[in-house]
């Protein structure tokens, strides 16, 4: 009896395991956490992961037989979306843990921050209920495929490679919210730093769609209305 409990409970440790072997590498959460905002190509997660083709490849191939992610080809591209939900909320949940626990997660990011424009501490609450209150201008600036899969209500879609020159259709007397894809992802941060080279008052809201949802706020699908 003892010896059939042991089989079991090594059995099912095996296959926690698999999970934690999956995302032991830092390249598939960064896959992961991209996969968070939407449905995407191999090809475009490897430009957003400065990555290779085929090292892409054998990265979802390990995601893909820890069942985290799904994939479709559709001719000749091959599109990769998250297996549900949960995977992103354990994406998530593990962010927390490590900013929790490890030290250096708040130290890299502080030394990252203290230099760039973009990243001054703002009241957080205070931001958010403006954009809730659409009392500014909100921008996303990711791709657009990721806009379509999710956004902020109300948002405009500007990707970063495009802001400079369609500066003039943002008014003026307005503050300016860009948001990405969380709190490490640094988009918004060039964003905010081209806005205030412009003379815009401009911030960068940390919380990605995934982050927005997790409280309960909305979220809007498709085009720009």
């Amino acid at each position: 009896m003892a010896s059939r409990n042991r089989r079991f409970k090594t059995a099912i440790y095996e296959q926690f395991a698999r999970i934690g072997k999956a995302i032991s590498n830092p390249s598939r959460l960064e896959l992961l956490d991209l996969l968070c905002q939407g449905p995407r190509t191999v090809e475009a997660l490897a430009r957003e992961a400065g990555l290779g083709l085929a090292n892409t490849s054998q990265h979802l191939k390990a995601l893909r037989e820890a069942r985290l992610v799904e994939a479709e080809k559709t001719g000749l591209f091959v599109t990769y979306r998250l297996a549900d939900d949960e995977v992103c909320r354990f994406f998530r949940s593990l962010r927390s843990l490590a900013e929790t626990r490890l030290a250096e997660v708040g130290e890299i990011t502080r030394r990252f921050l203290e230099a760039r424009q973009g990243l001054q501490p703002v009241d957080r609450e205070q931001l958010l209920a403006k954009v809730r209150d659409g009392a500014v201008t909100v921008l996303d600036v990711r791709p657009p495929e990721e806009y379509r899969a999710g956004h902020l209500p109300g948002a405009l879609s500007i990707p970063l490679k495009e802001l400079e020159r369609r500066l003039a259709d943002l008014p003026h007397d307005r503050e300016v919210v860009a948001y990405c894809r969380g709190p490490y992802c640094v988009l918004a941060v060039e964003a905010v730093e081209i806005l205030r080279a412009s003379g815009f008052v401009a911030f960068r809201l940390e919380d990605g769609v995934p982050d927005w949802q997790a409280k309960g706020f909305p979220v809007a699908v498709g085009e720009e209305e």
